[in-house]
């Protein structure tokens, strides 16, 4: 298999050259130039199989560079069950009826992005000895919270890395922040910027595209990647869980083979989501993929009206990592829906950049709304959502989750499409300990330090609390580094002490 660029499709580069570079030389993502076909008879074969088998059958199929011994020694070292604490890696859990949650975050950082970013680093240290042999890889990393933990954990003090993470100064969770400026190893770094995540995002894809702050790396013979889900290596991971999740379902006797389900996804940048389309393109019979956003819904927006704009108000919501204006990875859909048109692409891009908003075709629009249904959740229903969920089905859920859960609920009532559903939980509750304890007291929740708002949680709802989070109370804090948006290339240079 071959990968493209998303705003020039002449680009061929195998999958390790896409895992290792990141992004492409123009600015646009890699893509696979053709998708995989799954029979039903081979998704029903996988049922019997463990998450790393599951793994290994979808990942052969865009890994062709890999040798079987190579993708062994991924999909099996990244998944091993030391590193999670559920033998399932990726649970499916019945709420009540047709709703499903699909619990991602059962990893060592205890959010989603462990799926993908427990690999990534195995991926990228095969990618490397490929195509950038004897080269350090320096990973880029803008955060709005999760994904900075999760790679800050895979990489560190991997050989021939280094890893520096930029995440909004006043952005991010108590906890999220404790995980980051904690964070052990010899090859990490992390730094906070005045401004919010999209101001960390346009910066980092900046740096990745200068000429001369290349030149300078290639000089000390060292190149940028990403851990961010522009990244190839980050995004095809997770389509994984979308296939085993089906197969939960059917050895839960909650669906047949063949049978349909709804998606429900909560996403700011659009990877998440993205995977699970990627999922239906193969052959997985997901029937709408919903996004759920809060009230930063640019998302929701564009996929009712056909119109992205990015210029409206940005606000810090207690669902931190959707705090999101520009969703990198809707790109790709663009790129797959409107027939590879990577000129069209290109100029949308453009006009992003330049205008902060664009408007697409009214086919292209209505084409991406036979697959996509969107609604958003106010704070109030987040909290809502919470304690109903809580009060009523004993599940505690975290702001995120909250967000998918109340959005799925709206379109029940709205279309009575009320077959089998996944919703896709992120993080766990006690990354936003304050919030969730908030939201299950009725806005009671007392002026606790974090780690005493957790035992309080564990307190009023019994929910177990994860090893790595408590493990952080008497972590010493090695990281405290701010900078502007504009100074970010100088942080760079001088966390890699160049």
């Amino acid at each position: 298999m071959f990968y493209t660029s998303t705003r020039d499709k002449s680009i061929k580069v195998t999958a390790s050259q896409a895992i290792a570079q990141g992004i492409s030389e123009e600015g646009g993502l890699f893509v696979p130039c053709e998708l995989p076909r799954f029979s039903m008879e081979k998704i029903n074969s996988m049922v019997s199989m463990s998450y790393i088998d599951r793994a290994k059958t979808v990942l052969k199929e865009f890994l062709t560079d890999f040798t079987e011994e190579e993708l062994n020694y991924c999909v099996e070292g990244a998944y091993s069950a030391e590193k999670f604490s559920s033998p399932a890696i990726a649970p499916t859990v019945n709420v009540n009826g047709n709703k499903n949650i699909l619990e991602l975050w059962h990893g060592p950082t205890c959010a989603f992005k462990d799926m993908a970013l427990q690999l990534l680093p195995y991926l990228m240290t095969v990618s490397a000895k490929k195509t950038a042999e004897g080269k350090t890889i320096v990973i880029l990393v803008a955060t709005s919270g999760d994904t900075g933990k999760a790679a800050l954990e895979g990489f560190k003090d991997v050989a021939d890395t280094k890893i520096l993470v930029f995440y909004p100064v006043d952005g991010v969770s108590p906890m999220q922040k404790l995980q980051m400026t904690t964070q052990e190893g010899q090859n990490v770094a992390v730094c906070a910027i005045n401004g919010n995540f999209d101001d960390a995002q346009s910066a980092v894809k900046a740096i990745f595209t200068d000429a001369e702050i290349k030149a300078q790396l290639a000089d000390k013979n060292m190149m940028f990647s990403s851990a961010n889900s522009i990244n190839w290596g980050r995004l095809v991971p997770q389509i994984v869980y979308y296939f085993s999740t089906y197969c939960d379902m059917i050895s839960m006797n909650k669906i047949k083979a063949g049978d349909e389900i709804n998606v429900v996804v909560p996403t700011g940048n659009f990877g998440n989501i993205l995977a699970g389309y990627y999922a239906k393109k193969m052959g997985l019979p997901i029937k709408t993929l919903i996004c759920a956003s809060n009230s930063n819904n640019v998302l929701t927006d564009f996929l009712k009206t056909g119109i992205y704009d990015k210029n409206r108000s940005f606000y810090t919501t207690t669902s931190p990592s959707m705090d999101i204006l520009i969703s990198s990875n809707l790109e790709r859909l663009l790129y797959h829906m409107s027939g590879e048109d990577d000129k069209l692409v290109a100029d949308l891009m453009k006009q992003l950049s330049v205008n902060g908003k664009y408007t697409v075709s009214d086919t292209l629009i209505k084409d991406i709304q036979s697959t996509f249904n969107a609604g958003f959740a106010s704070e109030d229903e987040v909290n809502e959502t919470i304690k109903t969920h809580f009060d009523k089905f004993n599940y505690l859920c975290d702001t995120h989750t909250a967000v998918a859960v109340k959005v799925y609920d709206n379109y029940v009532a709205e279309t009575n499409d009320d077959i089998p559903t996944v919703i896709d939980s992120t993080a766990s509750p006690y990354k936003f300990s304050k919030s969730v304890l908030s939201a299950v007291q009725d806005g009671k929740a007392p002026e606790f330090d974090e780690f005493e708002m957790v035992d309080k949680l564990y307190e009023v709802t019994n929910a177990a609390v994860p090893a790595p989070l408590a493990n952080l109370k008497n972590k010493k804090i090695r990281f405290n580094n701010v900078c502007d948006k504009k100074n970010m290339s100088e942080m760079v240079f001088k966390l890699l002490d160049l």
